[in-house]
């Protein structure tokens, strides 16, 4: 606010007054102040809605990666059990083809038993199946087996081993009547052209 002031030599002028001039200026500050003030958490709050859908999105991508890993492990588990399933079903049967031979079907016999086998029990199959029809032959042996137990005992994409636990009753001429026989056999199979296959026999236990 300006006042009328006489200098000393007679001359007036108009003079300021500064407590009312800082007062002013003061208040004037204080309230671009409370503006400022007000507006921090208003444009916190700004910024955050801003950054809201971006947080969202990654949550969200975070929850889309989680639910993928999980469905691969189900997936792998699924594969797994069919697998299983799969070696499972190849080595029953081959088990039973091996311990059930019939002297009068011994042809028929011996390609069931190959058409399940690979590798080395092929071979060792081919090269005693005609020592084996003869003792059979001879015998008028008959082995009716049944496979009573199978557990994979380790499996991957190419290879397994099962244990498979049977009985068969056999008969021939020195026991016409039958004798029931126990088996534990523990056999190795691969994996060729989606085909289980048996490599190897063993009798265990």
């Amino acid at each position: 606010m300006a006042v009328d002031a006489t200098r000393p030599d007679g001359v007036s002028v108009k003079v300021r007054e500064r407590g009312s001039a800082d007062a002013a200026g003061v208040r004037r500050e204080s309230a671009r102040e409370r503006v400022r003030t007000l507006a921090r958490p208003v444009g916190r709050a700004l910024t955050r809605f801003r950054m809201l859908p971006w947080l969202l999105a990654a949550a969200l991508v975070a929850g889309a990666v989680g639910v993928g890993v999980l469905d691969y492990k189900v997936h792998q588990e699924n594969q797994a059990g069919q697998r299983d399933q799969a070696v499972l079903a190849a080595a029953r049967q081959e088990a039973l083809n091996f311990i059930s031979i019939d002297y009068r079907n011994f042809a028929q016999d011996s390609k069931n038993v190959l058409s399940g086998a690979t590798g080395d029990f092929k071979q060792q199959f081919t090269d005693e199946s005609n020592t084996l029809q003869s003792l059979v032959d001879q015998n008028k042996a008959i082995s009716s087996g049944q496979v009573l137990q199978a557990g994979v005992m380790t499996s991957s994409a190419s290879a397994a081993r099962v244990l498979i636990v049977a009985d068969a009753t056999v008969a021939n001429t020195a026991a016409p009547s039958g004798q029931v026989r126990n088996y534990r056999l523990q056999m190795d199979l691969v994996e060729q052209g989606g085909q289980w296959l048996t490599s190897n026999i063993e009798f265990v236990g």
